[in-house]
Order: C-alpha cells, then sequence, then structure tokens
C-alpha cells in the first residue's frame, strides 16, 4: 500500500529545509572575515541571524564604531552590543546572506551562543577563532572550543589568514 502523505522531515534531513546560519560576532576583524569566508562556502540568499553576546561590566565584544559607554551600565552595553550585531548584520547582508541582528545577555560566551542556535534552529554556526597562546590562552579558554564540544549541531570555525 503507498501511501500519499508527503514525506516527514526533520532538521538536518536532505528534504528538509535548512535553518538559520547563526553567525557570533564580536565586532572583531576575525568574526567579520568568517562572515565573509562563509559567503564564498555557503549558498547565496541563505538565511542568517547575527548574534552578538554580552554581559555587564565584563562585555565580551569590540565595539564596531568609536564610543564611550559605562560598561556597568547594562542598558548602555545592551545598546552597544546591538549596534554590533546590526553592523554585523549589514556585512552578511552585503556577502548575500537574508540576515537579522540579534543580542544574548549571557555568561559564558560559548552558551549563550549555543542556547540561540538551538532556540533558533540554526543548521550551523560560524565564528572566527581568537588565537589565544600560552598560558592565557590556556586559562581564558576558548569560545570556539567550547562551542564546537556543546553544539547541537555542525560549527564552521573560521581562521584568519595572514
Amino acid at each position: 500500500m503507498t501511501s500519499t502523505q508527503p514525506e516527514a522531515t526533520w532538521p538536518g534531513s536532505p528534504t528538509a529545509a535548512p535553518g538559520p546560519v547563526l553567525f557570533a560576532f564580536d565586532g572583531s576583524d576575525v568574526a567579520e572575515y568568517a562572515i565573509r569566508y562563509a559567503a564564498t562556502q555557503l549558498a547565496p540568499g541563505r538565511e542568517a541571524l547575527v548574534l552578538c553576546v554580552w554581559q555587564p561590566a565584563d562585555v565580551g565584544f569590540t565595539l564596531t564604531v568609536p564610543q564611550h559607554f559605562d560598561a556597568n551600565n547594562a542598558a548602555e552595553v545592551e545598546k552597544a552590543a546591538a549596534e554590533t550585531a546590526e553592523r554585523g548584520a549589514a556585512l552578511a547582508v552585503a556577502a548575500g546572506f537574508r540576515a537579522q541582528s540579534a543580542t544574548a545577555e549571557t555568561a559564558p560566551t560559548w552558551k549563550g551562543i549555543v542556547t540561540t542556535a538551538a532556540d533558533r534552529g540554526a543548521s550551523l554556526i560560524v565564528l572566527g577563532a581568537h588565537r589565544h597562546t600560552g598560558l592565557v590562552g590556556h586559562l581564558l579558554g576558548s569560545v570556539a572550543a567550547s562551542v564546537v564540544a556543546h553544539a547541537p549541531g555542525s560549527v564552521l570555525v573560521v581562521h584568519q589568514r595572514g
């Protein structure tokens, strides 16, 4: 007996529409490069979410426009994070993605990335790897390594050349 019902699909199946690409964006040069690099590897027109994770006092991102703000004032940090995410979304649009921006107040940073990816049904997380070496690198840990270890799906870690 044959069925006329369409075959069920699930995230990640070949017939399911892919979820958005989540770009973990901290405003750094390597985060900008990760967006441009991903555009060379993925089909144009993909839906994307550009996420800036922040915390008061320990901001966790690089300002994309010169400005002064009080890192202990959560409203000011959140506003700066939103502007950073919007800058990343503009870069993603210029690279060919259908992008929107978002912020998450979460510590540690990797947890905000992984949680948002799961909540938004992201099919891929893209982030740039900051190369911390020596004792500082060991003590700080790696956001990229933690995202890879805890992500609900695939992760593209981009290393900036040169």
